[in-house]
């Protein structure tokens, strides 16, 4: 068993976000040539169509554009975050290795890694669905509009100024071809780095209970007086490597989510403007409906799940405090004290280190839009 299960352990491999393979250096430059060629083309067509008449087309162009420039800019944050990386898979590995032999503490992270693995799954599935439908949109447009009876008046799924006349049949569906390729690999890389912030999130907040069942079974009745240095002085270790691990989460992903809020928003009212103005035209509602609910899921989970550690950290020091810490000697006593006292202080995800994300934040921010 294991927190990181194999869908999105082959997704960081093939992303190159996987620390210290030889593999990694290939797929990195893999990524930097494809994103870097296809963003010039996205960014050209924003550019040069500027001034078009049919608005909502632009929109979806810089939507499109804006959502690959953010897979972009998660890739270079987490490959220059490959050690904090390292040492997060590292902290995990050595906490299976620990446990492994507990009845209950194997039984919580097992929890964890089933929950981890449904929560990946439905992230993954969410996203490819999302691409499937939207690409399938463009198709359906395609086919019901005449005015695009000839190749290089269609749409094409990705808007790009290509430096060459889409003329026949043959290279427009070899152009639809590579552009679905590369929509599928970027809602993939999207949905893997989602999922990874949910599962190193979920991980740390199983050692969080773990570290709650022993604060409860150390300090009550049937205890007392048992209670040794090593029992403290484990829950005190336990305790600062999660504060550990719940930093380097937060070091690793807090300018990615400020970057994801700022996208995510001005994403989301592309794709609102497109829907509000296309409601008599059901295939653009197909392609961008299921982008527009994907967008706003991804800034729900990453607010969610910050919220959800905040809780956690704080049920350490309530744990603790409704324990029988006061029955047994001082020296035991002080040291509880301390924790609770540190408990206070709640661990948490933060956009850029400027604010918590929290519920209230993802509410917020929708309520403006």
């Amino acid at each position: 068993m294991t927190t990181l299960n194999r869908l999105v352990r082959i997704g960081l491999h093939v992303y190159g976000i996987w620390p210290y393979v030889p593999s990694t250096v290939i797929f990195r430059l893999y990524w930097i040539m494809m994103l870097s060629m296809a963003q010039v083309f996205q960014y050209r067509y924003v550019v040069v169509n500027i001034h078009m008449d049919d608005f909502s087309q632009y929109m979806d162009g810089v939507s499109s554009a804006m959502a690959s420039s953010l897979l972009y800019i998660k890739l270079v944050i987490l490959w220059s975050h490959q050690r904090i990386f390292f040492d997060l898979l590292q902290m995990m590995s050595a906490d299976w290795q620990d446990y492994i032999l507990n009845r209950y503490n194997s039984r919580v992270m097992a929890d964890t890694a089933n929950l981890a693995r449904r929560a990946s799954r439905w992230i993954v599935g969410m996203q490819v669905a999302s691409v499937s439908l939207y690409s399938v949109g463009v198709l359906a447009s395609n086919t019901n509009n005449p005015e695009r009876s000839e190749p290089y008046a269609r749409e094409l799924i990705l808007k790009m100024e290509l430096p060459f006349n889409i003329s026949t049949n043959s290279i427009y569906t070899a152009v639809q071809s590579v552009q679905f390729y590369h929509l599928f690999l970027v809602g993939g890389g999207i949905s893997i780095i989602n999922s990874l912030l949910v599962i190193l999130i979920l991980h740390v907040c199983g050692q969080i209970d773990i570290l709650r069942e022993w604060l409860t079974k150390a300090f009550s009745k049937d205890t007392i007086g048992a209670t040794d240095e090593i029992t403290i002085r484990s829950m005190i270790i336990k305790h600062q490597k999660i504060i550990a691990f719940a930093e380097n989460i937060e070091n690793m992903y807090t300018y990615i989510a400020l970057m994801m809020l700022l996208s995510d928003t001005i994403i989301i009212c592309c794709l609102g403007f497109i829907i509000v103005t296309s409601l008599d035209a059901p295939a653009v509602i197909v392609k961008s409906l299921l982008f527009y609910i994907t967008m706003n899921l991804e800034a729900f989970i990453y607010c969610f799940f910050g919220e959800y550690l905040s809780a956690k950290s704080k049920m350490i020091g309530n744990a603790a405090y409704d324990s029988l810490w006061y029955d047994f000697p001082a020296k035991e006593s002080r040291i509880v004290l301390f924790l609770i006292i540190r408990s206070q202080k709640r661990l948490t995800i933060t956009s850029g280190k400027m604010m918590d994300l929290s519920l209230y934040r993802f509410t917020s921010v929708r309520f403006i839009l």
